[in-house]
C-alpha cells in the first residue's frame, strides 16, 4: 500500500511538472508566434546591418536575465494570490487587459505608417499580461526588469538619430583632428554632403578624406553599449546610484574609444596609406568598440566603484552551507530557502492555456503582414541582346500616361547603402497634366530606405543647419482599403530654388526577379510631381494618390483582413486607451482593497491573545530597525525588547499561529536573486 501510495505522489508530481514546463513554454511560444513578421525583420536587418547588428545580443542578455531569477521564480510561483474575495481575480483581469491593450496597440500599429514601432513596443506588454495571466503577481515582479529589457527591440526614431548623431559626428570629428594637429599631422575639416570630412595629406603626399557621418560618429555604438550598460548595471549587486553612476560614466567612455578609433583610422591613414586605413575603419568597427567598452566598464566596476558582478551569490551560512539540514524548508539562520513549495495542478491552468492558444491562434489567422507583401514577382534587370536593361514591367501601364524608365541613381545606392534605386516617369497624354515621377528604392534592411521628412529637415536641423525645405504639409494617405496600405504625403517647397515638390511615399515587401534570380527584399516607393506653385498642389495630390493606389494594386498585395480586424485596426487606439483606463482603475481598486484590509487587520489586532499581539509587535519592531526580518532578526528584536530567551522553534510556532490570522504574513524577499523568507506585518500601527 505503501509502494502505491509513493507511485501515485511521484505520478502527480511529475504530472505538476509537466503543467508547470507548458505553462512555462506557453508565454514565449505565443509572443514569437504573435511577433514573428517583425522579430524576422528586425534581426534580418540586424543580419546584415552593422547599424543594428547589436540587435542580435538581446536575445541572449534576456535569456541570462531569466535564468539569473530562476531561483526567486522557483520560490514564488508555487505561491497562491491570498487576497479578499473582491480582489482574488486581479491577476487574471489585469493579465486579460495588459494582453488585450498589447493586441489592440499591434492592430492600430498595423494600420499607421510605422508599424514596427508599434509591434515592439506591444510585444513586452502582451509578455507581461501572459505572466499573469498564467501565474502571480509576484512572478511578473521578478521578470518585470528582463520583459522591459525587451524594450530595446524597438528601433530608436530616425529623427532622434539623425540629431544625436550629427552632434556625435561633429564633436568626434573636431577632437579627431585637433589630436592629429597636435601629433604633427597637417589636418584640416571639411564638408560633403554635410558630413563633417577630415582631409589629410599622407606621407606620399595624397590626400586622404575620411568622412565622419552618422555611421562613423559611434551613435550605433553608443546605443549598442547602452543596452549592455543597463545590463552590466542591473546585474551588479551594489546601492542603486552605483547602478546609474555606472551608465553615465559608461556612455562618455564609448564615446571616446570612438573618438580614438578615428584617431588611430588618421594615423594609420597618414602613415602607410588609405589600403591600411580601410582595413583598420572594418576591423574597429561597432562590436569591437562595445567589447572594449563592456571590459572597460567592467574594470571600473570593480576596481572604482567595488562592486560584484559574476561573484558567487551563495549565503556565507555555517548553519545550511555546505550541508544544509534535510528536514528544514529554510536556514533557521539566514532565512535560505532550502525546500520551495511544490507545484499544485488546476483546472482553470489547463483552461487558460487552452484559451491563449485558441486566441493566438485566432490572432494569427487575422493578422496582416507588418509591411504589405506582393504576389508579384517584378522583374526589374532583363538580359536582351544588347545587353542587360531596366524593364518597365515592375510599374503599371496607366491609362492617360506613358512609362519610361528614367535612371538608376548608383551615386545615392552608394551613398544610402542600397541595392537599387530605379527613377521611371509617367508623362501625360494630355499637357495639362504634369508629368509624375515614381522613384523605387530596394534594400535588404529596412535602415537603408530613409524618410523623406528626415532626410530633408531633420537630417539639416541637427547638423546645425537650416531645413533644405519648407513643409507645407504632411500627413498619412490611404492608398489601398484592405489590407490597408498607408502611404505618406509630404509637400515642400526649396529654400535656394522656391521649386515645389510633392512626394507620396510607402513601404512594401516584395519578391523581385533580378537577373532570372528571386530575391526578397524591402522597398519604398515614392511618386513624385513638381508643380509650377504651392497652389497646384490640390490638383497634384489626387494625380498622385490615383498612381500610387494604381502601383499597390498592380503588386497584389497578398492578404486581405477581415472587416473586423479592420474595425479594431481602424479604432485600435481609441480601445486600447480605453483599456488601459479600465487596467490604471482597477490598480487602484486593489490598492485601494489592501488597504481597507490593513485597516480590519489592525481591528483584528487589537483582539489578538497577549501572545500573539506581542509576537506582531516585534515583526514590526524588526521591519522599523530596517533589519530583513528573517527568523534570526526577529529573534533578536525579541531578546532586545522582552530581555526574554526564546528559542527558535518557539518563535516559529509563534509566527505561524500569527500568520493564520493574516496580520502577519510569511513570503519572499530577494538576497542578490537567492530567495530569503521573511514575515510582515500586514496592519498599520501608528
Amino acid at each position: 500500500m505503501e509502494k502505491r501510495l509513493n507511485l501515485t505522489q511521484k505520478f502527480v508530481l511529475t504530472q505538476s511538472n509537466l503543467l508547470l514546463i507548458i505553462k512555462v513554454a506557453v508565454i514565449p511560444i505565443a509572443t514569437l508566434t504573435l511577433f514573428a513578421q517583425d522579430l524576422i525583420i528586425i534581426f534580418s536587418d540586424a543580419f546584415q546591418s552593422e547599424i543594428t547588428s547589436y540587435l542580435l545580443a538581446i536575445p541572449a542578455l534576456f535569456t541570462y536575465l531569466v535564468y539569473r531569477k530562476r531561483k526567486m521564480l522557483r520560490a514564488v510561483i508555487p505561491l497562491e494570490f491570498e487576497e479578499p474575495k473582491k480582489t482574488r481575480h486581479f491577476p487574471l483581469i489585469c493579465g486579460t487587459l495588459l494582453s488585450a491593450t498589447a493586441i489592440l496597440l499591434y492592430w492600430h500599429g498595423s494600420y499607421s505608417f510605422t508599424p514596427l514601432e508599434y509591434h515592439m513596443l506591444a510585444l513586452p506588454l502582451f509578455a507581461a499580461g501572459l505572466t499573469l495571466i498564467l501565474f502571480n503577481p509576484q512572478t511578473l515582479r521578478q521578470l518585470a526588469f528582463p520583459i522591459a529589457f525587451l524594450i530595446f527591440l524597438m528601433p530608436p526614431p530616425s529623427e532622434i538619430l539623425y540629431a544625436l548623431g550629427t552632434t556625435l559626428s561633429t564633436v568626434s570629428a573636431e577632437a579627431s583632428n585637433t589630436i592629429v594637429n597636435t601629433l604633427g599631422i597637417s589636418s584640416a575639416i571639411a564638408s560633403e554632403y554635410d558630413n563633417p570630412t577630415i582631409v589629410i595629406t599622407t606621407l606620399n603626399g595624397i590626400p586622404l578624406t575620411f568622412t565622419v557621418d552618422i555611421a562613423c560618429s559611434g551613435i550605433y555604438s553608443l546605443i549598442g553599449f547602452l543596452i549592455f550598460a543597463v545590463f552590466i548595471a542591473y546585474l551588479i549587486r551594489d546601492k542603486t546610484w552605483k547602478k546609474l553612476a555606472l551608465i553615465l560614466v559608461g556612455l562618455p567612455l564609448i564615446y571616446l574609444l570612438n573618438i580614438i578609433r578615428i584617431t588611430t583610422i588618421l594615423i594609420l591613414g597618414y602613415y602607410y596609406g588609405e589600403d591600411l586605413a580601410l582595413q583598420a575603419f572594418h576591423l574597429l568597427g561597432g562590436w569591437i568598440l562595445i567589447f572594449l567598452g563592456t571590459l572597460l566598464l567592467l574594470t571600473i566596476s570593480e576596481k572604482i566603484f567595488k562592486t560584484q558582478i559574476f561573484t558567487k551569490t551563495r549565503l556565507n551560512c555555517p548553519n545550511c552551507n555546505p550541508k544544509p539540514d534535510p528536514k528544514e524548508d529554510f536556514c533557521t539562520v539566514c532565512g535560505r530557502l532550502l525546500k520551495p513549495s511544490s507545484f499544485s495542478t488546476k483546472k482553470s491552468d489547463i483552461a487558460k492555456i487552452i484559451a491563449i492558444a485558441a486566441s493566438v491562434i485566432l490572432l494569427i489567422s487575422v493578422q496582416a503582414p507588418v509591411f504589405a507583401l506582393t504576389q508579384t514577382s517584378p522583374a526589374i534587370i532583363i538580359n536582351t541582346p544588347s545587353g542587360q536593361q531596366i524593364s518597365t514591367n515592375i510599374l503599371p501601364q496607366i491609362s492617360g500616361y506613358n512609362l519610361h524608365f528614367a535612371y538608376r541613381d548608383s551615386e545615392f545606392e552608394q551613398q544610402a547603402k542600397q541595392d537599387m534605386s530605379l527613377v521611371y516617369i509617367y508623362s501625360s497624354q494630355n499637357e495639362s497634366k504634369e508629368p509624375i515621377w515614381v522613384a523605387i528604392e530596394i534594400a535588404s534592411t529596412r535602415s537603408s530606405l530613409h524618410r523623406w521628412e528626415t532626410c530633408l529637415i531633420t537630417y539639416p536641423l541637427s547638423h546645425g543647419y537650416a531645413p533644405k525645405v519648407n513643409q507645407i504639409e504632411l500627413k498619412d494617405i490611404k492608398l489601398n482599403e484592405n489590407p490597408p496600405i498607408i502611404g505618406r504625403y509630404f509637400a515642400f517647397t526649396y529654400t535656394r530654388t522656391n521649386q515645389t515638390q510633392a512626394v507620396l511615399y510607402w513601404y512594401e515587401t516584395a519578391t523581385f526577379t533580378i537577373n532570372q534570380t528571386s530575391q526578397q527584399k524591402n522597398a519604398k516607393i515614392s511618386v513624385i510631381a513638381y508643380p509650377d506653385s504651392p497652389e497646384d498642389l490640390p490638383n497634384i495630390e489626387p494625380q498622385l494618390t490615383n498612381i500610387a493606389e494604381n502601383i499597390v494594386k498592380y503588386w497584389q498585395p497578398i492578404k486581405t483582413w477581415s472587416q473586423i480586424t479592420m474595425l479594431i485596426s481602424q479604432n485600435g487606439l481609441t480601445v486600447a486607451t480605453v483599456t488601459t483606463t479600465v487596467l490604471a482603475a482597477l490598480t487602484i481598486f486593489y490598492l485601494f482593497e489592501i488597504h481597507r484590509q490593513k485597516k480590519a487587520n489592525t481591528n483584528a489586532y487589537h483582539k489578538l491573545s497577549e501572545v500573539n499581539k506581542q509576537t506582531a509587535d516585534i515583526v514590526k519592531e524588526t521591519e522599523k530597525k530596517r533589519l530583513i526580518p528573517t527568523l534570526i532578526s526577529i529573534l533578536e528584536t525579541y531578546r532586545e525588547k522582552t530581555g526574554k530567551t526564546i528559542t527558535k522553534t518557539q518563535l516559529l510556532k509563534r509566527l505561524t499561529e500569527v500568520e493564520k490570522t493574516g496580520i502577519v504574513k510569511r513570503t519572499f524577499t530577494n538576497n542578490n536573486d537567492e530567495p530569503i523568507v521573511i514575515w510582515k506585518t500586514q496592519i498599520q500601527l501608528k
